[in-house]
């Protein structure tokens, strides 16, 4: 890159002149400047300004290895030089693919054996949407096409996931949802729970997927899709009691359960994946993310051998596929990525070391007066801010709050999401116990800041 271009305002110029971004208002966004990110290393990323932050949300969910490991470099690079791309159509495969397929399947459970690739996890979301319809078509059943998902859940930003997303504000652009998805509520006991205990919510929420169930008929409901915590409505930990009734129901109903392992598959929650923390095995799983550490663009959905063996055995073409499905440079990516993670441990040092050290950091917010509520599963945290502890009463305009927040740690050198009253963190799984401790900090700082701005 050259001086020129490595100007910062000309690069601010540049963008606000040509990059429309994600999730953005972009005439807010051009008025007050992008920050431009120039590099990163481990746990921190760094601005064109040279001011250094510690990332603790990972990128997006994603950079589970942590930033400049270059043995991914040189992966991408070997195979950029053996073969830059090839597809999978026409009966063809290429080595990284074929390989990245069986080390996905050797860590997803016994019966999840075959990998569908696609290139995101929203992506993934449009996958297994039409794998679930052909599914039972192919079985006799052509009225089985609805789907339920959750109120506050995301499974992605095409026009499938934001249908199948239960928040309202994407809903609205676009006509959304299309004609076949359904929601029922979330597992959100702090804020929904009211004097119910959290084991008599947990039920009681997942119950009524039966309910939607009978309003929409068993012989028309084809699945059910959820986070095992969710993540982008505000990391939300469900009640023990919810994941074993919601799969019940399933079994019961004969609808298929579709875990989104999106953001808590390899390793996020000190198991491979989020189903196997919670201790079922669902008939589709999409992924992407850690996949790669979001060093490529990869995603792709798991399928069970119950779904397999039918798309397999009776459906024929499945008319379903990406150009870049199996993209070799990014399977590359991906196996080299799934090799770093097995071979440093990095799973099961989130289960048994960093989670619990970060479980008691988190947890350690509890005491002060702006948080209701420590949420974490692993190397995953939510933090609910609240205007009254006792009560869990929460702030009239909590989106505003939320950003208070948010900002603060980044002026102080932290990343961090905020989603309306809940703070997010989702670090590195390499992360160390010295720069949890600063993530811990430097919130309770921010948290000291909201205290004395609300009650200015």
């Amino acid at each position: 890159m050259n001086d020129i271009s490595r100007s910062i305002s000309n690069l601010a110029a540049i963008d606000a002149a040509h990059h429309l971004h994600p999730f953005s208002d972009m005439g807010k966004l051009n008025a007050s400047g992008t920050r431009i990110i120039e590099r990163g290393e481990g746990v921190f990323i760094y601005d064109s300004t040279g001011k250094k932050y510690l990332d603790a949300f990972a990128g997006l969910w994603c950079v589970n290895i942590g930033y400049g490991r270059r043995e991914i470099v040189d992966a991408v690079a070997r195979q950029m030089n053996e073969l830059p791309y090839y597809n999978a159509f026409f009966g063809t495969t290429t080595p990284p693919a074929a390989l990245l397929a069986q080390k996905i399947a050797s860590h997803a459970g016994p019966t999840m054996n075959h990998v569908f690739f696609t290139n995101s996890g929203s992506e993934a979301t449009d996958t297994w949407f039409r794998m679930a319809r052909v599914y039972w078509k192919a079985l006799g059943y052509p009225t089985k096409t609805k789907v339920i998902s959750r109120r506050n859940g995301y499974h992605g930003s095409t026009v499938a996931g934001a249908s199948l997303g239960g928040m309202t504000w994407m809903h609205e652009q676009g006509n959304l949802p299309i004609e076949g998805v359904s929601h029922i509520g979330q597992p959100y006991w702090y804020a929904e729970g009211g004097d119910l205990s959290p084991a008599e919510f947990g039920v009681k929420i997942a119950r009524e997927l039966d309910a939607k169930i009978d309003e929409l008929g068993e012989e028309n409901v084809a699945a059910f899709v959820a986070e095992p915590i969710q993540g982008a409505g505000g990391v939300i930990v469900p009640p023990e009691t919810y994941w074993p009734e919601i799969v019940r129901i399933c079994k019961a109903r004969n609808i298929l359960l579709v875990s989104d392992e999106v953001i808590c598959g390899f390793g996020r929650l000190g198991s491979w994946f989020g189903y196997q923390h919670f201790g079922h095995a669902p008939d589709l799983a999409p992924i992407a993310k850690g996949l790669s550490s979001g060093y490529l663009p990869i995603g792709g959905v798991l399928v069970s051998d119950r779904v397999a063996d039918v798309m397999l055995n009776e459906v024929g073409d499945f008319n379903h596929g990406f150009t870049y499905s199996g993209h070799p440079v990014c399977a590359a990516a991906a196996l080299e990525n799934l090799r770093i993670i097995e071979d440093e441990g990095l799973v099961e040092r989130v289960r048994d070391d960093i989670g619990p050290y970060f479980t008691q950091s988190w947890q350690s917010l509890l005491d002060h007066d702006m948080v209701g509520e420590a949420a974490n599963v692993g190397l995953m945290g939510g933090l609910q801010l609240t205007a009254d502890k006792a009560t869990r009463r929460r702030f009239e305009k909590p989106d505003d709050i939320g950003v208070i927040v948010r900002n603060h740690c980044l002026e102080n050198g932290l990343v961090m999401r905020a989603t309306a009253d809940r703070m997010l963190a989702s670090p590195a799984l390499v992360i160390s116990r010295a720069e949890v401790d600063q993530i811990v900090e430097t919130l309770r700082n921010s948290l000291d800041h909201l205290r004395d701005t609300v009650k200015a």
